[in-house]
C-alpha cells in the first residue's frame, strides 16, 4: 500500500522505526478507531486544553496556539456533521484528529503533541467521557425516583401485601413498597456521584509514563477540562482505571435493583397476580394468543442488565493481570464500557417510562394484603402487649390459631372469640381490632414503617431531597 504526501500511512505515523506497514490481520486487531470514535468531543476539548496551556507557557507560539485551536473546532464540526472521514490505518481517534488537523492548518498540527503521549491523551479522554457518563446516570436515576414517588405519594395508603419468600408475610402500603425503590436508587445516585467526585483529576501532563521535561502547567489543564486537581503521579495516571471500573461497579449494582422491579412487574401483571396494569407502550400481544399482554419491556430490561455485570467482570479480568503502566490490553476497556453506559442509560429510561405509565389495582392489593393470614404477627404482638405473654409463646399461640383457621377454611379474622379462647383462655374480643389489615398497617408507626402517616413524611422528605 502507497500512501499519498498528504495521507500518512501506519508506518509514517510511527516514524522512521518501521519499514513496512501492518497486515490486515494485525491492523484489525491493533485498531480502535472503530469504538473510540465515541471520545471525539473529548479528545478535541483535551487537545484545545493542551494546545492553549502550551502556548500559555511559552512551549508554543501563540500563532500555532491560535490555528490549532481554530483547527480542532472545524475537526469537531465535520464530525458532529457527520463529513469525517475515519481511517481505519490511523488506529485510533487521537491520530485520526491530529491527521485531519494536519491537512486543515499544515506543519502546526505536529506541535500539538509536544509534552504528551496518547497514554496520558487517552486516560484523559476516557475519564471526561466516563465523568459525562456518570452525570447522565445522576439525572436518570432523579427521573426514575420521581417516578416511583409519584406513585407512592397516588398509593401511601393503599394496602398490599409484603412478601419474605414471595409468601404472604404482613400487608404494607402501596406508598411504602414504592418508597423502598426510591432508598435502593438513591443509594444508587450517591455512588455516582462519590465516584464522580473522586474521579475528577486530571492525568494530562503525565506524558507517556514518567511526566515531560517540557515546562508544563498541569493546573492550567486541569482547570480548562473541569477537573479538580492534577493527578499526582505519573506512572498510576496512564495505568488507572479504576475511575471506569467504578462506574461499571456502580451501573452494576444499580442494573441489579433494575432487574429486581422488572421481575416485580412481570409478576404483578400476571392474571395470577393482576396488581398492576401496565400500559400499551411497555408491552406487546402474542401471535397465537389474543388474549395476552406481555410485559416484554420488562423481561427484555431483566435480561439485559446482565451485561452490565457482565462489562465489569471482563474489565476487572483484562486489569487484574497487568504490571505499571500502560499495556495494549487496557486499549479493551472501552467496548465494555461503552456497551455498559448504553445499557444502563437504556434501562433508566424504560424503567421510568414504566413506572409513571404503570396502574395499580387498589382492590386486588386489598384483597391480596388480607389472604395468608397476613396479620399473625399483629396478633402475637398483641398477645405480648395485652396479655404480657413472652413473644416465643405468643408466637406458638398465634400459629396453632393459623393452624385452627387453616382447618375450618377461614381466615384469622373469621375466628370466633370463643374458637380464639380454645387456645389461650385470656383473648378478649377487642384482639379483632388489630387483625384487619387497615388497622394492622395503621400500627406500624416505628421510623421507617408502613403507616401511611409515616409514608407520607417519608415523601415529602424525599421531595425536599428531589427538589
Amino acid at each position: 500500500m502507497t500512501a499519498s504526501p498528504e495521507t500518512p500511512s501506519a508506518n509514517q505515523m510511527w516514524g522512521g522505526r518501521f519499514a513496512a506497514g501492518p497486515d490486515a490481520i494485525m491492523q484489525a486487531i491493533n485498531a480502535s478507531i472503530g469504538f473510540d470514535q465515541r471520545l471525539y468531543a473529548q479528545d478535541i476539548a483535551g487537545s484545545r486544553a493542551h494546545a492553549a496551556m502550551l502556548a500559555a507557557t511559552g512551549i508554543l507560539t501563540n500563532k500555532d496556539a491560535e490555528a490549532i485551536g481554530k483547527g480542532l473546532l472545524t475537526v469537531l464540526s465535520e464530525i458532529e456533521a457527520g463529513n469525517f472521514p475515519f481511517r481505519v490505518e490511523l488506529e485510533d481517534i487521537h491520530m485520526n484528529v491530529e491527521a485531519r488537523l494536519k491537512e486543515i492548518i499544515g506543519e502546526p498540527a505536529g506541535r500539538l503533541h509536544t509534552a504528551r503521549s496518547r497514554n496520558d491523551q487517552v486516560a484523559v479522554d476516557f475519564r471526561l467521557w466516563v465523568r459525562d457518563q456518570c452525570d447522565a446516570a445522576i439525572t436518570g436515576l432523579d427521573a426514575l425516583m420521581r417516578a416511583f414517588l409519584a406513585q407512592a405519594e397516588a398509593g401511601a395508603d393503599w394496602v398490599m401485601p409484603g412478601f419474605t419468600h414471595l409468601q404472604t408475610a404482613q400487608p404494607v402500603t402501596w406508598g411504602h413498597h414504592m418508597l423502598a425503590y426510591v432508598e435502593m436508587f438513591a443509594r444508587d445516585r450517591s455512588r455516582f456521584v462519590d465516584a464522580r467526585r473522586r474521579m475528577n483529576e486530571c492525568p494530562l501532563g503525565a506524558a507517556a509514563l514518567a511526566g515531560t521535561s517540557f515546562p508544563i502547567d498541569r493546573h492550567m489543564t486541569a482547570a480548562a477540562l473541569g477537573f479538580d486537581r492534577p493527578t499526582a503521579n505519573s506512572l498510576d495516571s496512564v495505568s488507572d482505571r479504576d475511575f471506569a471500573l467504578e462506574f461499571l461497579a456502580a451501573s452494576s449494582i444499580t442494573a441489579m435493583h433494575l432487574s429486581r422491579f422488572a421481575e416485580e412487574l412481570v409478576i404483578w401483571s400476571s392474571a395470577q397476580f393482576r396488581f398492576v396494569r401496565l400500559s400499551d407502550r411497555w408491552t406487546t400481544g402474542s401471535s397465537i394468543m389474543p388474549q395476552k399482554k406481555n410485559p416484554d419491556a420488562a423481561e427484555l430490561l431483566r435480561a439485559k442488565l446482565g451485561r452490565i455485570l457482565g462489562a465489569t467482570v471482563a474489565l476487572f479480568t483484562i486489569m487484574k493481570g497487568l504490571a505499571l503502566t500502560y499495556s495494549k490490553d487496557m486499549q479493551e476497556d472501552k467496548e465494555q464500557v461503552f456497551d455498559a453506559a448504553d445499557t444502563l442509560m437504556l434501562g433508566l429510561a424504560a424503567m421510568t417510562g414504566m413506572v409513571a405509565d404503570m396502574t395499580a389495582n387498589r382492590d386486588t392489593l386489598k384483597t391480596a394484603a388480607a389472604s395468608g393470614f397476613s396479620t399473625a404477627t399483629d396478633l402475637a404482638d398483641w398477645l405480648v402487649r395485652e396479655l404480657g405473654l413472652p413473644f416465643r409463646e405468643a408466637h406458638h399461640v398465634t400459629g396453632t390459631l393459623v393452624a385452627l383457621a387453616e382447618k375450618a377454611g377461614v381466615d384469622l379474622p373469621d375466628l370466633t372469640l370463643a374458637q380464639m379462647r380454645s387456645v389461650h383462655p385470656g383473648i378478649r374480643a377487642d384482639v379483632f381490632d388489630v387483625l384487619g389489615v387497615e388497622n394492622s398497617v395503621r400500627s406500624r408507626t416505628s421510623y421507617g414503617g408502613t403507616a401511611p402517616d409515616q409514608v407520607r413524611a417519608q415523601i415529602a422528605r424525599w421531595r425536599d431531597a428531589l427538589a
